[in-house]
């Protein structure tokens, strides 16, 4: 199994940046992905960026721009760095791993909260 750790929230002004951290331990040669989503309360879901073990990344188009997705193999840690923000980006920001034989993990969440 694995086991996802985020880090890097807290509150911040308009315009500034923030860099979120997800730190993987346990099964870490299973995963073949890793992804970051955000969910505010009372709305669905919403991915954001992916990075594959090929180290290919992808970004919704929401935040294509801003934010860019990023790992450091030897920490077993993937980034999400957010520039830019805005007080729409106020949510909880998860990352999940996806393994090789099709099993999912997710992390606590980490609170981002931008002020205006």
């Amino acid at each position: 199994q694995v086991h996802l750790v985020e880090s890097g929230g807290g509150l911040v002004q308009a315009g500034g940046s923030l860099r979120l951290s997800c730190a993987a331990s346990g099964g870490v040669f299973s995963i073949s992905a890793i992804e970051w989503y955000r969910q505010a309360p009372g709305k669905q879901r919403e991915w954001l960026a992916r990075i594959t073990s090929d180290d290919i990344t992808s970004n919704a188009d929401s935040v294509k721009g801003r934010f860019a997705i990023s790992r450091d193999n030897a920490k077993n840690t993937v980034y999400l760095q957010m520039n830019s923000l805005k007080p729409e980006d106020t949510s909880v920001y998860y990352c999940a791993a996806r393994g090789d034989y099709g099993d999912e993990y997710w992390g606590q969440g980490t609170q981002v909260t931008v002020s205006s």
